[in-house]
């Protein structure tokens, strides 16, 4: 039987609905921490479905300079209502996201923004590498699979660490966001200007 403490402790932790809390630990037999890993995966199944099926037109220009003003982010953050826009939640996720942005320096958005060029070229320099390495050939392929996809994972902010917390990924941030605040939520395009180098622009594939 689910005790009511139970439900509540794990609405404070999560912030789920009572339902939806007890559900979770119906499913997981009470355990706290398999619900909380339930109500992430149908946290993130929602927000794929969102995500999916909706357009986000609306949101905020957030503008974030790190504190020796040596680098600075101008980011796109997009939801699909005013009304979420003006809301304190969204703004704090599109100042973190800014935030991570100056302190990562992604240079794509998602995996599917890199080029392909950009792809063979990692590619072929991994795959000479292996074969310096002695890897036999067959296994030379395989390898490239996951070491395109920890390229993918340093350059991409969606895929990076986020920078507030090294067992999430942006991506989960966002994802977490759209179920929580009930719309989808599109990172659209971001600016990175710093003293030592070029700037980096990005922004997604339409």
């Amino acid at each position: 039987m689910i005790k009511a403490t139970d439900v509540k402790d794990l609405r404070d932790k999560t912030g789920a609905g009572m339902m939806d809390a007890k559900k979770a630990l119906e499913e997981s037999g009470g355990d706290l921490e398999k619900a909380i890993e339930w109500l992430r995966k149908k946290g993130q199944q929602v927000a794929a479905k969102k995500q999916s099926e909706r357009t986000a037109h609306e949101g905020m220009i957030e503008s974030y300079i790190h504190g020796n003003s040596r680098v600075g982010v101008l980011l796109e953050l997009n939801c699909e209502t005013d009304f979420v826009a003006r809301n304190e939640e969204f703004k704090a996720l599109a100042h973190d996201i800014a935030m991570h942005i100056a302190a990562m320096s992604p240079e794509y958005i998602s995996a599917e923004d890199i080029p392909a060029d950009v792809i063979e070229k990692e590619k072929e320099i991994e795959a000479e590498k292996l074969k310096t390495e002695g890897k036999p050939e067959e296994m030379i392929e395989k390898i490239l699979e996951g070491k395109v996809k920890k390229f993918a994972g340093e350059v991409c902010l969606l895929d990076q660490v986020f920078v507030k917390d090294d067992k999430t990924t942006v991506e989960d941030v966002v994802n977490n966001a759209t179920q929580k605040l009930g719309e989808k939520i599109v990172i659209r395009r971001f600016v990175r200007y710093s003293l030592e180098g070029d700037p980096i622009m990005c922004s997604i594939k339409e």
